[in-house]
């Protein structure tokens, strides 16, 4: 009876074996910081290969790039929201002063888990600053300073992002004022501005288990709120991506990358896989 061949592997051939196998079906580490960076206003194609806006779109060929991301609803002021809380919360509009009493949010959610949160908004006058506007900042667009159990000390201004990345809270969202979110001024200067603001951020975060997310609020109302969405960093394999997403997914991976329960619609999304 012929016996059937043994195969004998040396130390070296069984670790090369073991390590591609781990590569071939191991899950990203959990990131150690995630950034949110939400503008303003932009339909996708106006903003992904524009030539107006060459670093963007350099950032969608480097990440994943989502081909069929929505907001939500208009105007802006809801769909922060919605990113934030997995709500509109009932709001339809743009005004300033809602408060929002013991209700779910994202922020709160990672503090209790003994993660960390801030929002950096560009020129927020001061630390837990509750005001409507100042300079080119707008309250609107800042949807944390409206729950009442997130603290006022998460509540930053975009001068205070560090710039030692390792003591970035665990999840942070960067506002830029009204010219930067390309709400005010020219696409161009947007796009130069985050290259400055955060280009040194997002190379990082690719050699350092970290990500960013950049979203727009909205669409400018002529295609059906179509909006460029671009995931990035380390663990995320480029490409563009052709699932439906909208806030809510976005809420819903954050939430799931942290192990935190979903919040209202959030619930109802699949998150958004980094491979």
């Amino acid at each position: 009876m012929r016996r059937a061949p043994i195969m004998v592997l040396t130390a070296a051939a069984f670790t090369l074996l073991s390590v591609g196998a781990i590569r071939a079906g191991a899950t990203p580490a959990r990131p150690d910081h995630v950034v949110v960076v939400v503008m303003e206003n932009k339909r996708y194609d106006a903003v992904i290969g524009h030539r107006r806006t060459p670093y963007i779109s350099s950032l969608a060929e480097r990440g994943a790039n989502f081909t069929n991301a929505y907001g939500e609803t208009h105007p802006s002021q809801p769909n922060y929201l919605a990113l934030f809380s997995g709500s509109t919360q009932g709001v339809v509009d743009n005004h300033c002063g809602h408060t929002f009493t013991g209700t779910p949010n994202l922020g709160r959610q990672l503090i209790d888990a003994g993660h960390s949160f801030a929002g950096y908004s560009e020129d927020l006058p001061s630390t837990g600053w509750t005001g409507c506007a100042d300079r080119q900042y707008v309250r609107r667009h800042n949807p944390w300073v409206n729950f009442d159990d997130v603290p006022a000390a998460s509540n930053r201004s975009l001068r205070d992002f560090p710039a030692d990345y390792r003591k970035l809270p665990t999840v942070s969202f960067v506002i830029p004022g009204l010219c930067h979110d390309m709400h005010d001024c020219p696409k161009n200067e947007a796009d130069s501005w985050l290259e400055r603001t955060l280009g040194n951020y997002i190379t990082w975060a690719e050699r350092h288990n970290s990500l960013l997310l950049l979203t727009f609020d909205e669409d400018n109302r002529t295609d059906d709120n179509h909006i460029p969405t671009v995931l990035l960093g380390a663990g995320v394999t480029p490409g563009d991506r052709t699932e439906r997403v909208d806030h809510y997914t976005m809420l819903r991976t954050i939430q799931d990358l942290y192990d935190l329960p979903p919040l209202g619609a959030s619930a109802d999304r699949s998150p958004i896989s980094l491979r």
